[in-house]
């Protein structure tokens, strides 16, 4: 199962709608595409003139957009005041040709694994996922998972409108461990762009890219505690129930405790991406190809960290409530950098 908010949607969506063999490609060739405004890079080695450059990205990626993804509106943006003003200073009408591009919707509604992705209502400000197991996924919803204003313009889906889901939570945990549907022992590997922990800003540049982790990275810690809450409660209110006699056994205030939280025990992986020390707070719209080939570079080795890690691997599978792994946080403390 794939669930992811944002841009993470896409990725999803670029992996879930395709096959195995495909699936690289089209990350690569999506990622390619929108990276190309920006896509040779001088040798940078010095933090302030990587951060010099990654702002001069940002602010390229401000003024004329990102090809296959978004692009101003010149100049309705910018009047509002106006016969038709319009709600987003982006058209992200190329996202929908690129999307249906890069993904296969046919396989992704019929063969490719189950994908949902996260929205909220502008209306209700209701939480919203499309789920490919009750509905036929269509661009319109990935690019509504990743509507976020004042940027983006809401999506309309059957007469609703729906912004990026980040603005209630940016991660889908909640969901995933409500839809797990089985007692099987499950496995979940929860990527997050924002790091909880770091030092106190000492630039105006920090302030915002502390400003942002701090606001986007609250609900995923937030969800991860309660269900190891639920877990607890649920496996003390099990010990419970061994102890009672018969005639308590079937009382409904028990069986309320014994139904609290996921019905299986879960692993839960972390691969949380930590601040460089030339990000600024425009990182999340940097789209150079030098940030981009960083950062997965950086992911890559994340990944291998974790896999390879002693305490991964002297893990107890199937172990009764909730395992949590963060374990790149180490390695990259043990290199001396921000945890």
């Amino acid at each position: 199962m794939g669930c992811r908010i944002s841009i993470g949607a896409i990725n999803a969506a670029l992996i879930c709608g395709n096959p195995p063999k495909d699936r690289l490609g089209a990350l690569t060739g999506f990622w390619d595409r929108v990276t190309s405004r920006l896509s040779t890079a001088p040798m940078l080695a010095a933090p302030f003139s990587r951060m010099f450059y990654g702002e001069a990205a940002a602010m390229n990626v401000m003024a004329t957009g990102v090809p296959g993804f978004f692009k101003p509106r010149w100049p309705a943006a910018f009047f509002p005041i106006s016969a038709h003003p319009a709600i987003s200073v982006y058209d992200t009408s190329p996202l929908r040709e690129t999307l249906l591009e890069f993904v296969d919707f046919d396989y992704l509604n019929a063969k490719g694994p189950r994908l949902s992705v996260g929205t909220v209502d502008v209306e209700t400000a209701n939480f919203a996922y499309f789920d490919s197991a009750r509905m036929e996924i269509k661009p319109e919803h990935i690019m509504a998972s990743g509507a976020l204003p004042p940027g983006f313009p809401p999506v309309e889906i059957d007469g609703h409108f729906y912004w990026d889901g980040g603005l209630v939570s940016n991660t889908p945990l909640q969901f995933v461990m409500d839809n797990l549907g089985s007692a099987d022992p499950a496995l979940i590997f929860q990527i997050d762009l924002f790091s909880a922990r770091d030092a106190v800003p000492a630039t105006m540049l920090d302030v915002g890219q502390r400003e942002k982790d701090i606001r986007y990275s609250s609900r995923t810690r937030l969800t991860t505690d309660r269900y190891r809450q639920l877990h607890d409660l649920r496996m003390a209110a099990n010990r419970l129930a061994a102890r009672l006699p018969k005639e308590l056994k079937d009382d409904p205030d028990l069986k309320t405790l014994q139904a609290t939280g996921p019905d299986c025990p879960i692993t839960l992986v972390e691969l949380i991406h930590r601040k460089q020390s030339f990000e600024g707070g425009a990182k999340d719209y940097e789209f150079s190809r030098l940030s981009m080939t960083q950062h997965w570079n950086e992911g890559h080795e994340d990944v291998e960290v974790t896999l390879n890690h002693k305490t991964w691997k002297a893990r107890k599978i199937g172990q009764d409530g909730l395992q949590v792994f963060d374990l790149g946080a180490a390695e990259t403390t043990s290199k001396g950098k921000s945890k």
